[in-house]
């Protein structure tokens, strides 16, 4: 597996992780930040992306209703640190852990 195809799942996977862990609450929206760096026009971004939103979707959560993703799309890797900051600014982020942060917790 590549080193980018990683860190799209696992940064998909430690962000959805704090949502399945606190349950739903009535009337409230998450937010959560989306980061990668790989294009969404990408073939197997594209069926990431899907996996993780209907990943979501089966735990209840769907955009619009009870979800908003904030996506952010670096087309170069040197960008990414940059975007993670804008995401953490905006608060969209706030269950955020990096890949490793998450993989060392469930290894």
């Amino acid at each position: 597996m590549d080193c980018r195809r990683f860190l799209l799942t696992s940064l998909a996977g430690a962000v959805a992780a704090p949502l399945a862990a606190k349950g739903q609450q009535s009337g409230k929206v998450y937010q959560i930040g989306f980061l990668s760096s790989q294009m969404p026009t990408d073939p197997e971004v594209s069926r990431l992306l899907g996996v993780f939103v209907q990943a979501l979707r089966n735990l209840g959560y769907a955009e619009g209703r009870n979800l908003a993703i904030e996506y952010r799309w670096a087309e170069r890797a040197e960008w990414l640190p940059d975007f993670a900051l804008e995401l953490v600014r905006l608060k969209q982020a706030s269950g955020f852990r990096t890949a490793h942060q998450h993989l060392r917790r469930h290894a």
